[in-house]
């Protein structure tokens, strides 16, 4: 299937796989979250660690797709401690079966939802860190706004972010205005602070953090006066 990939810039034609179901049939529920899988999930659960992450809070990995930093995160947390939230919910139920099985998920007790719409507020629970790696690359500006400002009364004063960008230098021209998850979306360190300060987060630009596709990262921390 031949369509026109409309990124942040000039236009490339490209095959692109289907979004949704179909597409998690098509590629395999590993290849569809972007391939690397023991790679950037043991980069991200390396990386949590190294910001302190201690196995009695709570993790909330939003786009957790298949479990890929599940698979690390989930043993190592208190039971029901890990809150995995994803809009496809046959990635949520290959990870479940195929990765974690049934033997971890009886022992650890993620609580997993299949929403659209970043529903944090469903889990009923306040998280001490959060994780979006590989989200908002996928993601115009608006979802962006929207995942933020959504996640925000759901923190503790103390909560932290960390969301991955690509990142250019110079702004790009918005082509493509829905998010997709096999297109990427470029912004500038500028942008990703705004996006923060606008929806009430003091922001740390925190850059490489060794990801094989160079995403870099940046910490949002809720500011209580907002």
């Amino acid at each position: 299937m031949t369509v026109r990939r409309w990124l942040l810039g000039p236009p490339v034609e490209q095959d692109l796989a289907p979004q949704g179901a179909a597409g998690v049939e098509l590629l395999g529920h590993r290849t569809y979250v972007g391939g690397l899988w023991d790679e950037i999930g043991q980069l991200q659960f390396d990386f949590l660690c190294s910001r302190g992450l201690r196995p009695e809070q709570v993790l909330l990995d939003i786009a957790c797709g298949s479990l890929r930093l599940g698979v690390k995160a989930i043993p190592y947390l208190q039971p029901g401690h890990y809150l995995g939230i994803e809009k496809e919910a046959l990635l949520l139920e290959r990870g479940l079966a195929l990765e974690l099985g049934p033997e971890l998920a009886a022992r650890c007790q993620p609580r997993l939802i299949a929403d659209a719409d970043f529903g944090f507020a469903q889990f009923g629970v306040q998280p001490d860190v959060a994780m979006a790696q590989s989200l908002f690359t996928h993601l115009p500006p608006r979802l962006i706004e929207r995942c933020l400002q959504r996640l925000h009364p759901c923190l503790k004063p103390s909560s932290v972010l960390y969301a991955t960008y690509f990142i250019s230098t110079v702004p790009q021209r918005l082509r493509l205005r829905q998010p997709h998850d096999h297109a990427s979306f470029h912004y500038t360190r500028r942008q990703v602070t705004r996006f923060g300060e606008r929806n009430g987060y003091s922001v740390e630009y925190i850059g490489a953090w060794n990801h094989p596709r160079q995403q870099q990262m940046v910490a949002y921390r809720p500011l209580p006066q907002f």
